[in-house]
This record gives structure tokens, sequence and C-alpha cells, in this order.
């Protein structure tokens, strides 16, 4: 499978030589500052409103990213060891300022969304004091019609469009994903901008993270997910790309960045549950 549900089977090292003569994007309110790449697909740096200056700091991409592969419909992956890295990218995204390392992987799954949360070993503090850079803040639910950025730091490239409105089941082979936003035709995402934030272009805030698109009009099937409505009916739509709303994630983050799916009004998809319910 070559990771439709864009992610990218090559090294970030080969994705920075990929991309380094491509022009970068034109300045905008939204930069890559707080963007990063991984070896297989973009994340994001991003705190809670309420984060504290000295908490470790956390990374958000796609469920479907882990090194170890995509998770099983109904897994739900909490507290887990990790040393991964990620290439933390300048603001303008001319190249990697430095490197970042998580010890604990909070939260995964590609079960009613697709996200992961990595917790990093230096703090937001630490992060802004060695680079300059300061962490994307996760913000409420966007409407239809909010201009939106999804940067990715595995490209060194942003794609500007709009949230053409929510999907309600959003499906792709054994996974179903709720609520997804589905974006107006002109962000063309690719291979390796799965887990890119999707920011709000007015606010500079995360308001959902990408994940996929339909490929070639294929339906419900791997790389072609379908849209599926409350009464079941079923809608391909070929070249339109999508990603999972955050708005859910910041009431199940605690002290320390640790995600604890028992926070009152957190609503992520926990261990033992097959769906996730909004």
């Amino acid at each position: 499978m070559t990771r439709r549900l864009l992610g990218a089977t090559f090294a970030v090292t080969a994705g920075f030589a990929l991309v380094s003569a491509l022009p970068a994007a034109a300045s905008t309110a939204v930069d890559f500052a707080g963007a990063v790449a991984l070896s297989n697909c973009s994340g994001s740096v991003v705190k809670t409103a309420t984060a504290a200056a000295d908490d470790p700091a956390l990374v958000l991409t796609n469920g479907h990213c882990l090194e170890e592969g995509f998770p099983d419909a109904g897994e739900v992956l909490v507290d887990q060891p990790s040393t991964r890295t990620f290439s933390l990218l300048s603001a303008d995204g001319s190249g990697a300022v430095g490197q970042l390392r998580a010890d604990r992987l909070e939260y995964a799954t590609m079960t009613g969304t697709d996200a992961a949360l990595y917790r990093l070993d230096v703090s937001y503090t630490q992060i802004e004091q060695s680079y300059g850079i300061s962490a994307l803040e996760l913000a409420e639910r966007p409407s239809a019609g909010t201009p939106i950025s999804v940067v990715s730091g595995y490209w060194q490239k942003i794609y500007r469009c709009s949230v053409d409105g929510f999907v309600h089941e959003l499906r792709e082979g054994d996974w179903t994903w709720r609520d997804s936003i589905r974006y107006t035709p002109e962000c063309q995402t690719i291979g390796g901008t799965s887990g890119s934030p999707i920011v709000d272009t007015g606010s500079g805030k995360v308001v959902g993270v990408n994940n996929t698109g339909n490929e070639s009009g294929g339906e419900c099937t791997m790389n072609n997910p379908c849209e599926v409505d409350e009464q079941g009916n079923v809608t391909v739509r070929e070249g339109i790309n999508y990603g999972q709303q955050t708005h859910h994630i910041p009431a199940c983050v605690g002290e320390g960045s640790r995600v604890d799916l028992s926070r009152p009004g957190c609503e992520l998809p926990k261990p033992g549950f097959s769906l996730f319910r909004p």
C-alpha cells in the first residue's frame, strides 16, 4: 500500500531533497512555524489553550502515520513508549532548524478519527528558547466556509482552500471516521501531507488534521474514501480531500500534557469502543 491515506513511503531526508527546488509558498498570516516532518508524514507542535509553558510539548499527526503501521479498526493506543524524532521547520519553510524527540506516544487511533499525539522530551518554553518557534494552539470547531491552510512539513508546502462542509461518516477500507472536514477542490493534498495541521487562516489556530482523499473515484475502498450520510446514502467525490477535526482533543489533555480519556468532556475514542461518538 502506498498510503494514499496521505502518508508517504520514503524517508524524510529524501522528502527534503525532493522539495528543495520547490518555491516556498507566498507569505501569509499562516507560515511553517510549528510544522514538523516525520519519516513518512507531516505533523505539528500543538498546545491547548490552558497548557503551561513548562509542560512537555505535544506533536499532532495521523494515527495512520505510526512507524509500526496502521492501527486496526477499533484499536486505540494509549501511553506507549516512543523515541520517534521530528524535524522542526523554520517559519519560512526553508528547512529544518532542529530535531525533536518523543518520549511517549500519548494517544493514537484510526477509529472515529485519525489522530496521534506524541509527547516530547522538551517543553514548549525549551522549543521557543532553542528555535524561536511557538506551538500552534488547538481551536474550537470550524464553520463551513472557513478559509484554511493545510501546512505540510514533509513537503514544505502550504495548501490553501476553505472548509466545504462536514461529513457524517467518511469510510475508507476498514476504517470509519465521524464529522470529517471536506475541503474545497483547491486543496489537492498528496501523499506525505498526512498529519498536516489544518489551520484556520484567519486565527492561525489548528482546527483539524489532514488525512485522506478520493484518488480515483472508487467507493469506500483504500485510497478512495466515500461519504455516508445519516440515512446511509453513499456519495463519492473523486479528487476531493479530507481531514479530521481536532476540537475534541483539548478536553482529553491534562496536566503535564498527558492524555486522560476519563476527563470530563473527553470524547476521543477509548479502548473497547468501536466508534467515536461526537
